[in-house]
């Protein structure tokens, strides 16, 4: 009997599109109640015996559950998305166990959500909204695109992604990646690549699109933002911990930065007394939620089952080779 733990929310909400698949393979599949957006390790560690591979969200895959997991059998790990950073890569790799993910797959959704972000940081179009509803009439003078220059830390699909948008808005678009860019996909993206203190010291909007890893946790903290133009914008689509955020509090309460788009947080969801809510009216806050179209689940639901079954030896993927990242 082969056995696959669910536990990317994605999947399990649109799991009925896909049952017959699994069963007509002949695997069982584990779906688990999931309290939150994720699993911490306990939560893991109590569900991993005798799974074959995980299909895993955001979940925490600490070295514990990959113990376990590889005493009882589990052949892999399979990330729904791009980010690994909550998978113990090292011990997986160790243990010998796989872990693939899927790169570029959602690269025009979630640079999609950067550019609205960022629309409604310059025009404020969130405070209007509020102001029709409530019988008000509120004028906002905003700031132009046109004519601002966009720094984007992180040269991946997400960040060319985000660098042909702002572009296209007529900004000036600079970029950061520790490793180079390919030449060719910054030129259609009319985009160049700079070192980080350059970024931080031309750009007037700044938007995150690297992985977390743990040489950036922090990368945009109290020295970065003074190097920073005064009444800059933050954008970040990626991961929470790429911000300091009580250095992004005294940054706004200081008027260093004008305002920021956030997608991701340090803790989330954004704890009720974060002192980030007390700068609403110049912030836009969602909810983790930058792959999250139509389009993009059904297609990362159907890559994440191919991945499963190719790995498990059931059927091959289809038209594509598994992208192994440990």
């Amino acid at each position: 009997m082969t056995k696959a733990l669910v536990t990317c929310l994605h999947l399990q909400r649109h799991f009925s599109k896909f049952r017959s698949q699994y069963e007509d393979l002949g695997v069982v599949t584990v779906l688990p109640d999931i309290p939150g957006q994720q699993l911490d390790s306990a939560g893991m560690l109590h569900l991993i015996e005798g799974v074959d591979a995980v299909i895993a969200g955001d979940d925490v895959i600490s070295a514990d559950v990959l113990r376990a997991g590889k005493a009882s059998g589990l052949k892999a790990v399979i990330k729904w998305g791009i980010g690994t950073d909550s998978i113990d890569k090292v011990a997986a790799k160790d243990l010998g166990i796989p872990v693939y993910n899927t790169p570029g797959v959602f690269s025009d959704e979630v640079a999609d959500l950067a550019l609205s972000l960022l629309l409604d940081l310059v025009r404020q179009t969130h405070r209007m909204h509020a102001s029709v509803l409530s019988g008000e009439w509120l004028k906002i003078e905003g700031r132009s695109l046109a004519g601002m220059t966009a720094g984007v830390i992180g040269l991946g699909s997400i960040g060319l992604g985000i660098a042909r948008r702002t572009s296209a808005f007529g900004m000036r678009t600079i970029g950061y990646d520790v490793r180079d860019a390919d030449s060719g996909a910054l030129a259609d993206c009319r985009a160049e690549q700079v070192p980080l203190d350059i970024l931080l010291s031309q750009s007037n909007v700044v938007l995150i699109a690297c992985n977390l890893t743990p040489e950036n946790r922090h990368l945009m903290g109290k020295s970065a933002f003074a190097q920073l133009q005064d009444g800059a914008f933050i954008v970040n689509i990626s991961r929470g911990p790429l911000i300091d955020e009580s250095a992004l509090v005294a940054a706004l309460a200081s008027g260093k930065i004008a305002g920021a788009g956030l997608d991701v947080f340090e803790n989330e969801p954004l704890p009720v007394d974060a002192p980030l809510r007390a700068f609403a009216d110049r912030c836009i806050f969602t909810t983790h939620n930058g792959s999250n179209t139509r389009e993009a689940v059904a297609r990362i639901n159907q890559m994440t089952t191919d991945i499963l079954f190719d790995i498990l030896g059931l059927k091959p993927a289809h038209g594509f080779k598994p992208n192994r990242v440990a």
